[in-house]
């Protein structure tokens, strides 16, 4: 396992200071829904004696780091873990007896954990098998989807999933590059998306096989869709005055973050009545003013926090 200082969870005063109140509470139960390896959920128990975990993580290596970081911190007895995709949030409520829960928190990015083992493919920047499942146990890995997709679906899920203006460039170098040999390291395919990108274009913006990687790894895990079905999970989960926060690293995942919470947080009215009806007030209050990004010092020591934007919001009344 990795040691623990490998870990530096991005955000963490700001959303421990965001989730801290809907946490004091004894009895308050938490819920970690990308879990990783507990960074932020760590803090939040040290910090709140009566709170109550519960992570999910679909990936078995997170979850076993996690459950020893946790009890490590004397918090075991504390914890449930769940082996789950966080769109599965109601069904785990439901098996654990939760109708309702005090706090919320979804850090969408790839954890330390995946990004700096070679053997899980996620990285672009060493040599790996092209994995980039978060569950490794799931049917479809990133390899399949490079050798079997036709060229107009994978200059899709490249564009759109990546904003990657060369995506069609890119897609026919593939099939035609895996018509001589399929794909099965992270490294051949690095090296041929960065020789069809345009030199000039090479020279700023990151790594060139940054907005590949990253489309093919939300292809491979469904992660935008797993996002728009658990976030309304999430909230309709919350109990008044509980708190939900969501760290997003692309404009793709802060877009459905902050429709759904503006949604939540919007007078429903009907135009046309002279007065506001209670039933249809927000149900939300919005606790950042957009996507709150780190500063300065936390950019200095955790230089992978810099597309990190934080959005929360509070639980004001149920439903009607």
């Amino acid at each position: 396992m990795s040691p623990p200082a490998v870990h530096v969870p991005v955000l963490l005063d700001r959303v421990t200071e965001l989730l801290g109140p809907a946490c004091a509470a004894a009895g308050a139960v938490l819920v970690d829904a990308t879990l990783g390896l507990a960074g932020h959920s760590l803090a939040l128990l040290d910090a709140h004696p009566g709170l109550r975990l519960v992570g999910l993580d679909r990936d078995p290596q997170a979850r076993a780091e996690a459950a020893a970081r946790i009890d490590a911190a004397g918090h075991a007895d504390r914890a449930t873990l769940v082996p789950a995709v966080f769109d599965e949030l109601p069904d785990v409520l439901d098996r654990l007896g939760l109708p309702e829960v005090q706090a919320v928190l979804f850090d969408l990015g790839v954890s330390s954990l995946q990004l700096d083992r070679p053997e899980r493919g996620f990285s672009y920047a060493g040599d790996g098998p092209l994995d980039m499942r978060m569950d490794p146990g799931a049917p479809r890995s990133a390899a399949d989807v490079v050798n079997t997709y036709p060229a107009a679906e994978l200059a899709r899920v490249l564009r759109v999933y990546g904003e990657e203006r060369f995506a069609s460039r890119i897609a026919a170098a593939i099939v035609r590059e895996r018509a001589r040999e399929p794909f099965s390291r992270t490294e051949r395919l690095a090296h041929l998306v960065r020789d069809s990108i345009p030199a000039a274009t090479r020279r700023t913006g990151g790594h060139p096989a940054k907005r590949t990687f990253q489309a093919l790894r939300i292809e491979v895990n469904d992660e935008l869709g797993a996002l728009q079905r658990a976030l309304p999970a999430a909230l309709d989960a919350l109990a008044v005055g509980g708190r939900i926060a969501v760290i997003t690293f692309h404009s793709l995942e802060d877009r459905i973050v902050k429709q759904t919470l503006a949604a939540g947080a919007t007078d429903r009215t009907p135009p046309e009545l002279p007065v506001r009806l209670p039933e249809y007030g927000p149900v939300l209050r919005l606790l950042t003013r957009g996507g709150e990004g780190p500063g300065d010092e936390e950019l200095a020591t955790n230089p992978r926090a810099a597309s990190a934007r934080v959005r929360a919001a509070e639980r004001i009344r149920r439903a009607a």
